[in-house]
């Protein structure tokens, strides 16, 4: 018996294939802007992958934000369920960008070299997206401000993170309401400082640890926090090991020290307490 041909397959089908009065798939998704929006400056081949790898990767971190901005949302209001789908989904993005570290590490290192004089100044380490991201993380640091200063719309978008709560202390101020012993130097602070790690505060946590049962969603936000910090500790990782596969111990375009900044910011530690109690336990 002769298989169906395809054409006749989608006749069987009743697939719609007239688009003029209706929208598509390409308008609703607006693909014409998106895949207009890459503009090598080089000759180079290699160029295409680089653009798309950091473009692509900043649509993530939008999703991301979105997520963690709800899922920040969901805490104040006390509704943990939904708020874990959020973080859940938080931590897949950063598998996902995890895996973008593997497709632009096919770059070599002559091949990177042929298009860095034309990347000028620009650098990831620009990327205002994930500096909201770092600072919704708790990783605050006045000077990362002054990298958006000459655009005054992200500057605000940046400083309006910069200024308000972290996901981690939304987290505490959550154990507060329920009655644990949350200190208050943790709880009526200036927000734009960074999270110092507190006996107290891993004290609270070890009282939901210990009784799982009777906390068992604070346990639970315990552990999506940790999956969260787990997951973005590997893309960090994985993002200085391809940066010292394709440019050695260079400096980068935006001015740092390349490689010996990206192994400093491995040592931050977003949620100490949720790490010492392991140990305490």
């Amino acid at each position: 018996m002769t298989a169906p041909s395809t054409e006749s397959i989608v006749q069987q089908e009743h697939a719609q294939l007239d688009y003029s009065s209706s929208m598509s798939y390409g308008d609703y998704l607006h693909i014409d802007q998106i895949l207009s929006a890459q503009h090598p400056l080089s000759p180079a081949h290699d160029e295409m992958l680089f653009i798309i790898q950091h473009q692509t990767s900043e649509l993530w971190m939008k999703l991301m934000l979105t997520e963690i901005g709800a899922a920040m949302t969901d805490i104040r209001a006390d509704r943990l369920p939904p708020a874990f789908k959020k973080l859940a989904r938080a931590s897949r993005i950063f598998e996902q960008l995890v895996g973008a570290w593997d497709v632009l590490a096919t770059m070599t290192p002559p091949e990177y070299t042929a298009i860095r004089p034309y990347l000028g100044p620009s650098s990831g380490f620009q990327s205002y997206q994930y500096r909201c991201i770092e600072f919704a993380l708790g990783n605050k640091n006045a000077a990362m401000l002054k990298v958006h200063a000459h655009k005054p719309e992200r500057l605000a978008l940046v400083q309006a993170y910069y200024d308000a709560p972290s996901l981690y202390d939304e987290a505490l101020r959550l154990m507060a309401r329920r009655g644990l012993p949350v200190p208050a130097s943790h709880l009526q602070r200036d927000w734009t400082q960074p999270y110092e790690a507190s006996d107290a505060v891993e004290d609270a946590w070890l009282s939901v640890y210990r009784d799982p049962e009777h906390h068992w969603d604070l346990y639970q936000l315990g552990e999506k926090l940790t999956d969260l910090e787990d997951a973005f500790r590997v893309w960090r990782f994985k993002h200085v090991t391809t940066v010292e596969r394709i440019i050695g111990f260079k400096r980068g375009t935006g001015g740092t020290s390349g490689v010996g900044y990206l192994r400093k910011m491995l040592d931050v530690v977003l949620f100490p307490e949720l790490w010492r109690l392991r140990t305490d336990l």
